[in-house]
């Protein structure tokens, strides 16, 4: 049995994951999932009722449950790894004496003390608190651990806590190769595997037929409205493009930054050409790409460093033949060929995001053949199965069936 550590469960930001754990169940692996967050959202997606792996929430904040963090503290004393969970712990804290490392070791002492027995390898989506919450509960129990890293985690977890884990865990998946790349340097050779998550085509139809756009060309967007994803461009860009042009925008995530994005959009006069449509589960997401013209999502560099790694809307909206633009920020280029594929430009860079939106919203016949395109190489290099085969592999390998 593979205990699966999440940041929460479930979560509409991450149907990635869900479609995984579900097709990881359906290849025969038995999972348990262990959330440090109880779920925010109002709606699921279908993968996510697809899992049947049982779910223990871990305390969000240990001092909400000091009884049962007390009870948890007094039976991992007598497991067999306390001493190498101790030691392990206190390097981390004398590098980041702060609170959240003390609430990843009580949520690990807690994952070592209640989760099942017959677990004998955990397993962390993201190489931030999940991986230190499952790397102090393996050492805990005397097992193994790996780690599945994404975007946020490479890029804003420090080099020397990067470097710990990925000295410390039996292996290590990425899904774009601009995290692989970053990862590889800290590691030991051959730690680090990669494995895309590619689109699963029982989730996602062939692209319905586009021809010409009667009434004003859908844009639609879809990310978490925070820094990273770039709304804020998108929207100074929309507001240089020329007055002639006929188009509205359809906005589908939330997030911290909704509030002040609703704001600047009125304040740029565009707010009668916006639905904000806010976080939505998987059908809702999928009929919005198969009514849309074209695709845009203006990722760039946030100040902490937070980026995106090769985002599945990207992924999802070239399966449904929706011409995409987007930035050339981490991976994205490892999905789309400029001028072939897609069409890229510099992250940040609103006159050439405004240009480019421009020219797709005049010419059908550009974004007609890009989403083809772009169709064509979802389905022929980005295959779920792929992913997915790869990851099982890594699972098979450590002998955690």
């Amino acid at each position: 049995m593979i205990g699966v550590v999440l940041k929460g469960w479930p979560r509409l930001s991450e149907s990635f994951i869900a479609q995984e754990l579900a097709a990881l169940e359906a290849r025969g692996f038995k999972l348990t999932l262990a959330a440090l967050r109880r779920p925010t959202d109002n709606a699921t997606h279908p993968a996510h009722r697809e899992v049947r792996a049982p779910i223990l929430y871990l305390p969000e904040y240990l001092h909400q449950e000091k009884r049962r963090v007390g009870r948890a503290w007094r039976r991992a004393r007598r497991l067999p790894g306390w001493r190498r969970a101790w030691t392990l712990f206190r390097a981390d804290f004398a590098r980041d004496p702060s609170r959240s490392r003390l609430r990843r070791f009580g949520q690990a002492l807690v994952l070592a003390a209640e989760a099942d027995p017959a677990i004998k390898h955990f397993h962390a989506h993201f190489l931030h608190t999940p991986a230190s919450v499952a790397r102090y509960a393996a050492a805990l129990r005397g097992i193994g651990w790996s780690a599945s890293a994404h975007a946020k985690d490479i890029w804003t977890t420090p080099d020397w806590e990067i470097a710990a884990k990925l000295a410390d865990c039996a292996w290590a998946v990425t899904c774009n190769r601009a995290g692989k790349t970053r990862l590889d340097a800290l590691a030991p050779p051959g730690k680090v595997a990669l494995a895309y998550h590619g689109l699963d085509p029982a989730r996602f139809p062939p692209p319905p037929a586009r021809g010409e756009t009667n009434g004003p060309v859908t844009i639609l967007s879809v990310g978490r409205a925070v820094e990273k994803k770039g709304h804020g461009d998108l929207l100074r860009a929309l507001a240089r493009l020329p007055p002639g042009l006929d188009w509205r925008l359809v906005q589908i995530g939330d997030g911290e930054l909704a509030a002040a994005l609703r704001a600047q959009a009125a304040a740029l006069g565009l707010a009668p050409r916006i639905e904000w449509r806010g976080a939505q589960p998987q059908e809702a997401v999928l009929a919005a790409y198969r009514a849309a013209d074209l695709f845009v999502l203006a990722s760039r560099i946030a100040a902490d460093g937070d980026r995106d790694g090769l985002p599945n809307v990207l992924l999802e909206a070239q399966s449904q033949g929706l011409a995409c633009l987007a930035t050339r920020v981490s991976a994205v280029p490892e999905l789309i060929e400029d001028g072939v594929t897609g069409l890229l430009v510099e992250p940040g860079g609103v006159p050439a995001l405004a240009d480019t939106l421009a020219r797709l919203i005049a010419d059908t016949a550009l974004r007609q053949r890009l989403g083809a395109a772009g169709a064509e190489r979802v389905a022929r290099d980005f295959a779920f199965d792929d992913g997915i085969a790869r990851i099982a592999a890594l699972f098979a390998r450590s002998g955690r069936p």
